[in-house]
């Protein structure tokens, strides 16, 4: 692991590049508290714990990467105003960061995104660019247009030094952790959570989920490079990245242990088992870890103790009028 700050887009971010991040976000965004499942836990045989990231600045984790990011820019670059494409928090986690610190923001946002998404996004002062065809082709326009500055939702070592702050305070709060469980979708939040870890807490066994039917770092490792899958889509839809990068593809090998998939109807009944249990009010991104403890393809031990990230509670609340557990499905 490198310990000092990364200098190409391959290079590892390690545990001094996760400090200083803090350092920068210190009073800027919340230390979000570890919260005990003891329910969930013994209906999955294990001992849970759910870092809520529900309770972040912008409801996600995305505004620690974000912020970062922004903040790491040189004065005249971060002048210019930033801009990022995103389904919606990595947008609303750029417009935060943006209004933060006084500059324009632009998101770009297929036009499938989540209202609540959009309005997040507007509501931070960032303008919204909603794409009918190609995303990726319209956000490069975009910039080319603007000249604001882009922040890439996990393409960036800004961005996964500042996700690596999530994997500092498991570390520090729950030092007997044996498992971490975090959602992937482009791969930045596993990326900087395990290089933290690596460093913090070798033990520790870290272990990514993804969508079925929007496993592009899946496939990526299989391929052996990036790929695109621009037909992603998922009911968790922060994790319905169209692309992977070098910058993730190398963290997830170098420190995740496996990569798992789970289908989007598992996902739906675990939410609609942990929402009632927990009373947070998670998106489907959050509950992938969940769906895949409910499942058993983790096949962990009995007792394990594990820390599941729950990485955002931005969620369109007409979803729950979908979600019914079978009588088989509660305890």
């Amino acid at each position: 692991m490198t310990g000092g700050t990364s200098t190409s887009a391959t290079a590892l971010v390690g545990i001094d590049d996760v400090r200083r991040a803090a350092g920068r976000l210190a009073g800027r965004v919340h230390r979000t508290p570890v919260l005990r499942s003891t329910t969930l836990g013994e209906l999955w045989g294990v001992r849970l714990d759910l870092k809520a990231e529900v309770f972040q600045r912008t409801g996600s984790f995305k505004a620690r990467g974000a912020l970062n990011a922004v903040l790491s820019l040189p004065a005249a670059e971060r002048a210019r105003g930033v801009i990022t494409v995103s389904a919606g928090n990595a947008g609303a986690a750029v417009a935060f960061a943006a209004a933060s610190v006084g500059v324009p923001g632009t998101v770009v946002m297929p036009a499938t995104a989540v209202a609540a998404k959009v309005a997040a996004c507007r509501a931070y002062g960032a303008d919204v660019v909603l794409a009918d065809g190609d995303l990726l082709d319209t956000y490069l326009a975009t910039v080319a247009q603007t000249g604001r500055v882009p922040v890439h939702p996990f393409d960036d070592p800004a961005v996964v030094a500042g996700t690596g702050t999530v994997g500092l305070e498991i570390a520090e709060d729950v030092p007997d952790a044996e498992v971490v469980l975090v959602p992937v979708g482009g791969g930045g939040l596993i990326s900087g959570v395990a290089a933290a870890l690596a460093d913090l807490a070798p033990g520790v066994r870290v272990i990514g989920i993804e969508p079925e039917t929007a496993d592009v770092v899946s496939r990526s490792l299989d391929a052996g490079s990036p790929v695109r899958l621009p037909g992603a889509r998922s009911v968790a839809d922060g994790l319905a990245a169209p692309m992977s990068s070098q910058l993730t593809l190398d963290h997830v090998r170098t420190f995740v242990e496996r990569v798992v998939r789970v289908s989007d109807e598992d996902v739906l009944r675990a939410l609609a088992l942990a929402v009632p249990r927990t009373k947070l009010l998670l998106e489907p991104s959050a509950a992938a870890p969940l769906a895949a403890l409910m499942t058993g393809v983790l096949d962990l031990p009995p007792g394990t103790r594990v820390v599941s990230v729950a990485s955002g509670g931005n969620v369109d609340l007409a979803l729950f009028g979908r979600l019914a557990p079978t009588p088989r499905e509660v305890p």
